[in-house]
């Protein structure tokens, strides 16, 4: 496991976190995109567990125009304001320029024939703008936000939702039915969207189950959700 920095097209250099398999790498690359808080020990703990299931993966730094390189923030008020003081300057063609870099990178080394992306909240959201806008082959998108509105300059001019039909690989998109952030009109907004687009998709909602779910240590974790999102993961990416 090792901290690597990768060219990008508007001329900056985006770091990211790079974890290779021990044995036996599987012929897909995988982009983990963070959420709010950056390239924390959560983001790296699922680009390690990725890699020892055999994939290839970087989890990049996507605020590293404004943030020094490895700056990730804290799970609380403070690191909650400074994230979205991020994410409020993350441009649409910045972010897409970054995935495109990283899926350049990936497809580069020896072996790798996709590339899959895995988001989390605010990088669900980018890793479904990059699903309608790149050749990803796969995309696992938990409890990705803002996508029916143009809240964030990544949904900017218009809700990345209404790119859905540029999505050319399979989208597995995983949400919690308590999540205040995505609720139940929005939850079929996307649905019916995938649908009427044609993407091969599942979209799978948890029950009694809040936002950011997955990660253990938190109010919102639950075990049982995560256990069957991260074992859909991995077969999307398999597949």
């Amino acid at each position: 496991m090792t901290d690597i920095k990768i060219a990008v097209a508007d001329g900056t250099s985006l770091p990211a976190y790079l974890a290779r398999p021990a044995s036996s790498p599987s012929s897909v690359g995988v982009i983990v995109v963070h959420e709010l808080f950056g390239v924390n020990p959560d983001i790296r703990g699922v680009a390690d567990d990725l890699a020892s299931a055999g994939f290839l993966t970087i989890a990049p730094e996507f605020y590293h125009r404004d943030a020094a390189p490895g700056r990730w923030l804290e799970r609380d008020d403070a690191g909650r304001s400074e994230g979205f003081g991020y994410l409020g300057r993350l441009g649409r063609d910045q972010a897409l320029a970054d995935v495109a870099a990283g899926l350049e990178w990936l497809r580069s080394q020896p072996g790798i024939e996709r590339v899959a992306v895995v988001g989390f909240s605010a990088g669900g959201h980018l890793g479904y703008l990059a699903a309608c806008r790149l050749p990803v082959s796969r995309t696992a998108v938990l409890y990705g936000g803002w996508l029916t509105g143009t809240d964030i300059p990544m949904s900017q001019p218009t809700p990345t939702l209404d790119l859905t039909a540029g999505i050319t690989g399979r989208v597995l998109y995983l949400v919690g039915e308590d999540d205040a952030l995505i609720d139940a009109g929005q939850r079929e907004q996307i649905r019916t969207a995938l649908a009427a687009a044609g993407v091969d998709h599942e979209l799978v909602s948890y029950p009694g189950v809040g936002h950011a779910f997955f990660w253990p240590g938190t109010p919102p974790f639950s075990r049982a959700a995560r256990d069957d999102a991260w074992r859909r993961i991995v077969e999307l990416l398999a597949s």
